[in-house]
């Protein structure tokens, strides 16, 4: 009877260990449950923040950095061209210019009117009239302009330079000219760009072509 009695206390003691395994087990996989999700909001807040230093640092190394748009005059055709002789030089010539304002921003660049002057040994022979307008963002803002240049203003010692070049079937011009404008980012970042224009350009007196073009 006591050997059944002992028996009958010890099972009870058996059943709150079990129950104990088990609270600990289930304490335990609520640790490791809380454990991961703690892990994956801080991996979660890390590639948050990493995520928004890389888009702070695109805007402001891309974005945000204004550059001068180009101003060039491109490769055209010359419509009359007439050349007096080594012993009496002189040019008469007439094209249609296509100038080009390349914008590479994020942002339209507005520029105010503004000047071509063409050249010849530092005179004038010229000029080409760019009406206000705007290069939209990463493109190229197309102006054809009618041009007239005559040597009838160049000076004696320019003229004998000029007779030289004509006997050699070539003359050497120069076009010079600025724009100044404004670069708009996301419509309120603004900066004030200057792009410049110096371009030579090479006539072939006897093709009438032009021969070459180099801008700065």
């Amino acid at each position: 009877m006591a050997e059944k009695n002992q028996n009958q206390y010890q099972l009870p003691e058996s059943n709150a260990y079990r129950r104990s395994d088990q609270e600990s087990l289930h304490t335990m996989e609520d640790e490791e449950a809380k454990r991961k999700k703690r892990m994956k909001w801080t991996i979660g807040i890390i590639a948050f923040v990493i995520f928004q230093v890389v888009q702070a640092l695109f805007f402001v190394l891309v974005i945000m950095k204004f550059k001068s748009p180009k101003f060039r005059v491109g490769d055209f055709a010359i419509q009359t061209l007439t050349v007096g002789t080594q012993a009496s030089p002189s040019f008469d010539l007439s094209f249609v210019a296509p100038i080009r304002v390349k914008n590479t921003n994020w942002g339209p660049f507005k520029y105010d009117a503004s000047t071509i002057n063409f050249t010849y040994g530092g005179v004038q022979v010229g000029q080409a009239i760019i009406p206000k307008s705007k290069a939209n963002f990463k493109s190229t803002e197309k102006i054809d302009v009618d041009v007239t240049l005559s040597s009838g203003n160049l000076s004696s010692d320019i003229n004998s330079n000029l007779g030289s070049e004509l006997s050699s079937g070539v003359i050497t011009l120069t076009s010079q000219g600025e724009l100044k404008g404004k670069i708009t980012v996301m419509f309120m970042f603004k900066k004030k760009k200057t792009s410049q224009m110096n371009c030579t350009m090479a006539i072939n007196t006897t093709t009438k072509m032009v021969q070459s073009l180099s801008c700065k």
